[in-house]
């Protein structure tokens, strides 16, 4: 007689009679809810922060009337005029540019000072290395508005209250602490092999920061310069405390008046096409940038 051999298992068979999978883990079955309620949230969150931007686009294109009697309709037709008017009626255009310069100083000179600090920090072992590391650390969780009094008799002392170099200072002391926080841990990824060879060929310290580290550094240089960018262009708190002439208001002190200033102005329409180009440039760095901004977070930890 023939000896009729067993058929080997197939993998999945069964499945649809309850039985777990050969080789899958069990908990993989209840994991399931809690994906689709994942990705269910993100979606209702993707939704709230979407729909408010949609429509502060589309009011920034309508007429004052559309605004309030149709909030939620489109534009019968679109005014780009509303830009145009808030950009020099407005003055929306002398706070953008005030804010370009403020925020561009304050940013580079934030990136050099922060890198030079966290790469000394980082691969060079000194008396008081760690003591000033956790000052930059605790600078973190200091809030911003205990130091504000006291520091603005020291601005006023100074003599920089209300001009650009003393909100570029203030600034670049605000954004630091992060700074140097985000690039030590990321200097301490790099490897080391690289600038002993730079040393062995006569290279100089600076020559090593400058030519070798900060190049490998690219990553982690965007990464934090995006995020400094974003908290410095929609800083509020300081430029309202620091900078009281109008002349030299930055974007945020600028549609913080003309919201104000609606009172008696009613210019809605304006107000939405200033929010509007307020926000323009970040928008637009996150949506060119968001892929270095995930290499610049995961870089250190794969090298």
């Amino acid at each position: 007689m023939a000896t009729v051999m067993p058929k080997p298992a197939i993998p999945g068979a069964g499945h649809a009679g309850g039985a777990v999978p050969a080789g899958r883990p069990a908990r993989r079955l209840w994991l399931r809810p809690f994906d689709m309620f994942c990705h269910a949230f993100l979606l209702v969150w993707a939704v709230l922060v979407v729909f408010p931007l949609l429509w502060a686009v589309l009011s920034s294109v309508k007429t004052d009337g559309e605004i309030f009697t149709d909030p939620w309709g489109l534009p019968v037709t679109v005014r780009f005029d509303n830009w145009a008017r808030a950009w020099t009626e407005a003055s929306i255009g002398r706070y953008f540019m005030n804010s370009l310069i403020v925020v561009g100083g304050a940013l580079a000179l934030t990136m050099l000072l922060g890198s030079m600090t966290a790469y000394c920090l980082a691969r060079y072992e000194f008396r008081g290395n760690r003591l000033i590391y956790y000052l930059f650390v605790g600078g973190m969780t200091f809030p911003v508005f205990l130091a504000l009094v006291p520091l603005f008799f020291v601005v006023e002392q100074l003599g920089m209250l209300g001009t650009y170099h003393g909100l570029i200072v203030v600034y670049t002391a605000y954004a630091l602490p992060f700074t140097v926080f985000f690039l030590t841990g990321f200097f301490r990824t790099l490897p080391g092999e690289v600038a002993e060879a730079a040393f062995v060929d006569g290279c100089s310290h600076a020559g090593v920061f400058f030519r070798v580290m900060l190049p490998m550094a690219r990553p982690g240089l965007i990464s934090v310069g995006i995020f400094n960018f974003l908290g410095l262009w929609n800083q509020y708190l300081l430029p309202l405390v620091l900078n009281p002439d109008e002349d030299h208001y930055v974007l945020a002190q600028g549609l913080a008046a003309l919201a104000v200033s609606q009172g008696y102005r009613s210019d809605w329409s304006g107000l939405f096409a200033g929010l509007v180009i307020g926000m323009l440039p970040v928008l637009i760095v996150y949506a060119v940038f968001q892929r270095r901004i995930q290499a610049g977070m995961t870089a250190g930890a794969i090298r």
